[in-house]
């Protein structure tokens, strides 16, 4: 089926249910390069260096603050009990790093519609 230019301008959710609209890694790629102009090729690798940017910056224990966006910071969770739901026997569960994302105060207003 061929894609206008409208479908690749605007984003049409590959998902026919109303409930779910999941935008995934290649349609983002599609409508970034289609508004900056740019090949989906360089928009795809700057994704990917954005990603891995992020990841490695929050890999070390520092945030990455994007100003009316978010942040995404590290947590930790303690080790705690918890329950086995097929046995109900106790089981340990060891601390971990957790990624922890906080929307910004504009990207917050613009998906309620501030």
């Amino acid at each position: 089926m061929a894609r206008t230019h409208a479908d690749r301008v605007g984003w049409e959710p590959h998902s026919t249910t109303v409930a779910e609209k999941t935008m995934n890694k290649q349609e983002l790629i599609d409508v970034v390069a289609a508004k900056t102009g740019s090949t989906k090729t360089e928009t795809a690798e700057t994704l990917d260096a954005l990603i891995g940017t992020i990841t490695a910056t929050v890999r070390k224990g520092d945030t990455v603050q994007l100003i009316g966006f978010g942040a995404f910071s590290t947590r930790a969770r303690a080790a705690r009990v918890g329950r086995n739901p097929v046995t109900g026997a106790e089981i340990q569960i060891s601390a971990a790093k957790t990624v922890k994302f906080t929307a910004g105060k504009a990207f917050k207003d613009a998906v309620n519609g501030a």
